[in-house]
């Protein structure tokens, strides 16, 4: 296990190449516990809460249904039956919360919330989501490249898209475990500079690559990896439109996959809307590990679960 316990995972940058490393590693090993097998015990006793600000099929199942087959009860909170929604400070919340839980898995508009929620809480808190990353999604990923490339370090993952909080995360976690990543965003949509810095200080670290263009050719040549996300994610619906227009040409097609090496894999971390930022052909085509992706979620959940508890 990695010498993780008690520790809050906010943002990948909290992690080091070899504790990343050490979490795929129990990943790997509690990747047998699923469904249909036979579930381990290593939580026995714990209670992990989850509170969601947003709508979540894969974050929420995956996490309840690792803490699960860990051994571990599981509590679901909304925000409306919260004293938070009627004003009560995020720190009150925090130590109350402490009180009852062994960890708290939170998906919030607001990486500040967050932030403060660490800060004032005695018990894990896990990312489950903000407006500037998505922690867990990217080390779910790394799991699921390495089962699929059988390695991680040298590869390019070619970003093709909004650079945005899942892109953010996975800067950091392929600086820090030697990926290559390009990133396509149209001119308006790069990565936060703070975060881009960040990749820059890990990948000095690892010999990664991690470059910036507008062009999705240039950065899906020599990919080994392909990957995209919505153009239009939870809290934007009002400036659909205009980012239909902004992404045009920013699609993963059969002509964009060309341009990657010939046993590249697709990956999209879903929801999906086809025709938009993916074709309905290439999403359900042999190259595609989408929906293996989606299952590692639920792997890497126990993995971190397993990490940052047992």
């Amino acid at each position: 296990m990695a010498s993780l316990k008690g520790r809050d995972l906010l943002s990948v940058s909290d992690l080091d190449s070899s504790e990343i490393h050490a979490i795929l590693k129990t990943t790997k090993k509690l990747k047998p516990v699923a469904p249909g097998g036979t579930p381990a015990r290593i939580l026995a006793g714990k209670v992990v809460g989850l509170l969601f600000e947003h709508p979540s099929t894969r974050t929420r199942v995956s996490f309840e249904s690792a803490a699960m087959r860990l051994g571990a009860n599981v509590l679901y909170m909304r925000l409306d039956e919260l004293q938070l929604r009627r004003g009560e400070p995020i720190k009150d919340t925090a130590r109350v919360l402490s009180g009852y839980l062994d960890a708290l898995i939170y998906r919030t508009s607001d990486h500040g919330t967050l932030v403060e929620l660490a800060e004032h809480a005695s018990v894990p808190i896990i990312n489950a989501l903000s407006d500037v990353e998505h922690p867990t999604q990217a080390i779910s990923d790394l799991a699921a490249i390495e089962e699929a490339k059988g390695r991680l370090e040298g590869l390019k993952l070619a970003w093709i898209g909004d650079g945005n909080n899942v892109c953010h995360s996975l800067m950091l976690a392929c600086a820090s475990v030697g990926v290559n990543m390009s990133v396509a965003t149209p001119p308006n949509y790069q990565p936060s500079p703070e975060i881009a810095w960040k990749a820059n200080e890990l990948a000095k670290k690892t010999d990664a690559r991690i470059s910036y263009t507008d062009d999705p050719s240039e950065a899906a040549e020599g990919a080994d990896i392909l990957y995209t996300d919505v153009w239009v994610s939870m809290g934007q619906d009002a400036e659909q439109a205009q980012r239909v227009i902004d992404f045009a040409g920013f699609q993963i097609n059969e002509e964009l996959l060309s341009k990657a090496n010939p046993d590249a894999v697709v990956m999209h971390c879903l929801p999906a809307h086809r025709g938009m930022e993916i074709t309905e052909d290439v999403l359900e085509g042999p190259k595609s590990i989408a929906w293996k992706q989606a299952e590692y979620k639920f792997h890497g959940a126990k993995g971190i679960l397993a990490s940052l508890l047992a």
